[in-house]
């Protein structure tokens, strides 16, 4: 798959910063070059197609001695395949295949242009030939809305969304999060055929959702002084998949790229907001990916709530689990349950429960129990019966985490908080042979109090607590990287992850 071959490329040039002598070349020649070319941050391979995509800079560098791209104005005719002007012979690649799969193709030559048009720069010609402007401007100035089939990816100008009044809870993709004339700009909206695109409505799989409620304002948001925050440089949404899976988070990072290709810019200036209707943040292991992408902190979209902000230029980027997508993966087949571990005692109680159990059920992937093991209430057989069938076990510091010894070998405990006592179930996980986790970071625990041991004074097991939601969470999404990643998990995908 060439397309991702070159996503490869470009994400190992950037983060090794290995074009810095190229862009430094030219700086300390005292005359200023006609175009600032340190902006073009992309792998030297990349050059000829880039020129070719962007004959304007192509021109300037042929004037400009201060060019540091000149050899590759000898290729201006190579392109990646998706342009109209792109000529078979110049393009980047095109599959070869040796033996024909039964049921797709009829013969080779078929087979390697479905290869092309699903798996290759092909795909990005489709895209581009499928869209359409919904919402028209009239004069110069006024807003447009542009998008593919189905509104996977859509492009905006001077887009207005109102966050004054939004409500956010647990879950992340909430569908009815604006409403009508919150978002929306100053164009002419085909109201019936925008509407038609819905087929594909589904959090990873559309903007339709968030796009449905789009207005044709009567007013002009920018020019009649209708925003209370103006975003100049051009602004990618994303919806994101997990950030804790390599698979899952690169099916991001892949479709952000092929939207590189699709709005023909490769450009690191620019902001990404995290499109998420909670309240909560976001666990990403793979953050440094992001330098590829653009040269600021992502921003989460509650930054601007309660106020009514205004972007010039905003590209809905594709998603990570469309229909026939890249590289779409197909859901778990099994879901990773959790078992928290609640307690009837005085002490050591999780103050803010319920809190923390909202927001684990906000994960699609996970499935959450809460139990209560009371052996008047729950025989000790069903108590086992529960544990085994649990792949990740969580709970206070108490007698009760004993039921590890009982969990699957691919399973992982979550001692929430060890109440100063390290070693105990640490070195009961460690007989049992399955995976211990416990609290990190002691800035982020709350205690109810001091704890009052009926003869020793103060003591940490003598008291109740609280814990911070977001690194609460992170943890546990480290544990369900952990269970889905174990040989031994029974619903671990088979084919290669990434």
């Amino acid at each position: 798959m060439f397309m991702l071959l070159m996503f490869g490329l470009l994400l190992q040039e950037i983060l090794a910063n290995s074009q810095y002598e190229n862009l430094t070349e030219f700086k300390n020649i005292p005359e200023e070059p006609l175009y600032s070319y340190k902006t073009i941050n992309l792998p030297d391979e990349h050059i000829p197609y880039f020129l070719h995509n962007n004959q304007h800079i192509a021109g300037i560098c042929k004037q400009d001695s201060h060019c540091p791209y000149k050899k590759y104005l000898k290729k201006l005719k190579s392109c990646w395949g998706y342009e109209k002007s792109c000529k078979s012979d110049y393009r980047f690649s095109y599959p070869v295949c040796d033996y024909v799969e039964t049921g797709w193709a009829n013969d080779i030559e078929t087979a390697q242009q479905i290869f092309w048009k699903q798996a290759d720069f092909g795909y990005i010609r489709e895209r581009l030939s499928e869209m359409k402007t919904h919402c028209k401007p009239a004069v110069t100035g006024d807003s447009s809305l542009t998008c593919s089939q189905y509104l996977q990816h859509c492009r905006a100008t001077n887009l207005y969304v109102d966050l004054r009044t939004v409500k956010r809870n647990h879950d992340r993709f909430k569908e009815d999060f604006l409403q009508k004339g919150e978002i929306g700009g100053h164009c002419t909206l085909d109201v019936q055929a925008f509407l038609a695109e819905g087929q594909r409505k589904s959090p990873l799989q559309s903007w339709f959702a968030e796009l449905q409620t789009f207005t044709a304002l009567n007013f002009r948001p920018l020019d009649d002084d209708k925003c209370d925050v103006v975003i100049e440089k051009p602004t990618y949404f994303m919806k994101l998949d997990a950030g804790v899976n390599m698979y899952h988070h690169f099916c991001d990072f892949v479709n952000l790229y092929i939207t590189q290709h699709i709005n023909n810019s490769f450009s690191t200036d620019v902001n990404i907001v995290m499109w998420d209707t909670s309240s909560y943040g976001y666990g990403d292991l793979f953050s440094e990916t992001w330098k590829a992408f653009t040269d600021y902190e992502i921003i989460h979209l509650k930054t601007f709530d309660s106020k009514r902000v205004c972007f010039k230029e905003a590209v809905f980027s594709l998603l990570p689990r469309m229909r026939y997508g890249l590289f779409y993966n197909t859901p778990l087949d099994g879901k990773i349950r959790v078992t928290i571990l609640a307690r009837s005692t005085d002490y050591r109680k999780i103050l803010n429960q319920n809190e923390l159990v909202n927001a684990l059920k906000t994960v699609s992937t996970l499935e959450v129990k809460v139990v209560d093991y009371k052996y008047k209430e729950l025989e000790f057989s069903e108590q086992l019966r529960i544990t085994h069938n649990s792949d990740i076990f969580i709970g206070m510091h108490g007698a009760g985490l004993t039921h590890l010894l009982f969990l699957p070998d691919w399973a992982v405990v979550f001692e929430l908080y060890n109440c100063e006592d390290e070693r105990c179930y640490l070195d009961l996980a460690r007989l049992r042979g399955i995976h211990y986790i416990t609290w990190r970071k002691r800035n982020k625990v709350f205690p109810q109090d001091q704890g009052h041991h009926p003869t020793l004074g103060e003591h940490p097991k003598f008291t109740n607590y609280s814990f911070d939601v977001e690194e609460f969470m992170y943890l546990v999404l480290l544990a369900a990287n952990h269970v889905s990643q174990h040989s031994k998990w029974p619903f671990r995908v088979k084919h290669d992850e990434f």
